[in-house]
């Protein structure tokens, strides 16, 4: 099974993004982590590692995707 992680703050935004757009996800083909970077500050790295830029965003098969904008990495990271 493929595997996406989807990056998150908990702003508006990203709850939006995550009930709307993560969920709808094909759960047969992709295990979907759910991250969220104010809860689990250890993960900002990854994020970036990543490729994200702002939040909420996905990353799929390596490639990340945007979705709206919540924040940038810098808010983020405080």
């Amino acid at each position: 099974m493929k595997k996406a992680v989807f990056y998150h703050a908990g702003c508006p935004v990203c709850v939006e993004a995550e009930q709307s757009v993560a969920r709808a996800i094909d759960g047969g083909e992709y295990e979907v982590e759910y991250v969220h970077l104010g809860e689990s500050r250890d993960r900002i790295a990854d994020a970036e590692k990543d490729g994200v830029q702002s939040v909420p965003a996905i990353v799929m098969e390596g490639q990340p995707f945007h979705i709206n904008f919540g924040a940038s990495m810098s808010d983020v990271k405080g």
